[in-house]
């Protein structure tokens, strides 16, 4: 039967019942968009969440049949699909159209999945993992029709009990699930096919923001990957446990992340960085002396201001307390008066005493365990200040920074120990 509005040999218009099951749906859709949930009961806003998310799969499945016999739209178009029409007329972006397409074009070749799409069953999400995997085994010399078949019939189960990522998970192994005699070598080989493909696609790309900030994003190898998720967490988890313990309210689990890869890469040891090229893995940060010591300075990380990305003299200041900076001071006539003695840098077992002394950070009220801490001069080394035991403090990143924050001046307590900050009236 004609899915068009013309007349056809049953003298019925089609296109009348189409009409009249859209307006119907429609309306549902008015009515319940009128009614606010705030008023409704737990049981029916969960019973909605559930009816919605197997109409959303009934939808997909619907609109993917369209798609799929849509050659007509793309005709009239002179567009080679209907994702021209997408995104002309529905404001589609490329990819997804492109990507929406392919999909109808998948979920035609196999009855069940499109059948799950129809059942309400098996999600988009759920159906382009399945096809996508279907489409590899299709590919497979050693895969058997009779294997495709079983492949999808376990793969729409699977479907009804995993999340869209964990079925990803299951379709690169389903062979080896069907007949582990057959298929275990040949997965192991596309393991490794997969491993070196991934090394090729390692990437990271870096740049400067120049609003305070540096952008990046990569590829990593999924074992490499996983090794840095976890050191990342680590160094993020002891901030959100303190806060918890505090009862203070947690920022973005993002934001945390964020911090603790910036802390990873302050407390890598330098010592064991490659040393190629000399000094390549040293930080410079040049500042002239007048600018070291005004409040409001501002220091070049780089040999020159060309070359190189400025920053405050305060955070200069603070990083020049780790020893993986190198702080060049200038004099009025661009002569180096500083390079960064030894001396001013505090030496691991300074550190180590300074941690069996005071056993946290020593900021009023904070608890954040030793081995989180940087060693801070609280007489600047700007202004003639000492490395030593008498002069050092133990802070926590939060309070380094604090410490070279113009906004709050910090004093130590008559307890020898504890360091009060109060931000300036």
């Amino acid at each position: 039967m004609s899915l068009g509005r013309e007349i056809d040999h049953w003298d019925a218009n089609p296109g009348d019942a189409i009409d009249a099951a859209l307006s119907a749906i429609e309306s549902s859709f008015h009515d319940l968009l009128s009614s606010d949930p705030v008023y409704w009961r737990t049981e029916q806003k969960k019973d909605l969440l559930e009816r919605l998310e197997k109409l959303q799969a009934q939808q997909a499945a619907l609109k993917l049949r369209v798609l799929a016999t849509a050659g007509d739209i793309a005709e009239e178009t002179g567009a080679k699909d209907a994702s021209g029409w997408l995104r002309t007329e529905l404001l589609v972006d490329k990819a997804v159209a492109r990507a929406q397409i392919k999909l109808a074009a998948s979920v035609g070749k196999y009855e069940r999945v499109a059948a799950g799409l129809a059942e309400g069953v098996v999600s988009p999400d759920k159906a382009r993992v399945i096809t996508q995997a279907l489409d590899k085994i299709e590919t497979d010399p050693v895969a058997s029709r009779e294997d495709l078949v079983l492949a999808e019939k376990l793969l729409v189960d699977y479907a009804t009990r995993l999340t869209a990522n964990e079925l990803r998970i299951v379709g690169k192994r389903i062979l080896a699930e069907i007949d582990p005699a057959r298929f275990e070598d040949a997965e192991a080989k596309a393991l490794l096919a997969d491993e070196e493909r991934a090394q090729q696609k390692t990437a990271l790309r870096i740049w400067d923001n120049h609003d305070g900030t540096v952008g990046f994003d990569g590829v990593l190898p999924t074992s490499v990957g996983m090794r840095f998720k976890r050191l990342v967490e680590a160094y993020a988890q002891p901030r959100k446990q303190q806060l918890l313990d505090k009862g203070a309210p947690l920022p973005p689990w993002g934001r945390l992340m964020g911090q603790g890869f910036a802390r990873l890469l302050e407390t890598v040891d330098p010592a064991s960085l490659p040393r190629h090229g000399g000094d390549a893995t040293t930080i410079n940060v040049v500042i002239s002396l007048e600018e070291l010591r005004k409040d409001l300075g501002v220091a070049t990380l780089g040999y020159d201001e060309t070359n190189g990305t400025t920053i405050s003299a305060a955070e200069a200041r603070r990083m020049a307390c780790n020893a993986t900076i190198i702080p060049w001071v200038l004099g009025g006539d661009g002569e180096v008066l500083d390079a960064g003695r030894a001396s001013r840098l505090f030496q691991p077992i300074q550190r180590k005493a300074l941690r069996l002394r005071h056993k946290c950070c020593q900021a009023e009220g904070c608890d954040m365990p030793p081995e989180w801490c940087d060693a801070h001069h609280l007489d600047p080394w700007a202004t003639g200040g000492k490395t030593n035991l008498k002069d050092g403090a133990l802070l926590c990143p939060h309070h380094h920074r604090l410490a070279h924050n113009l906004a709050y001046v910090h004093e130590r307590l008559p307890d020898g120990g504890t360091i009060r900050f109060t931000r300036r009236p």
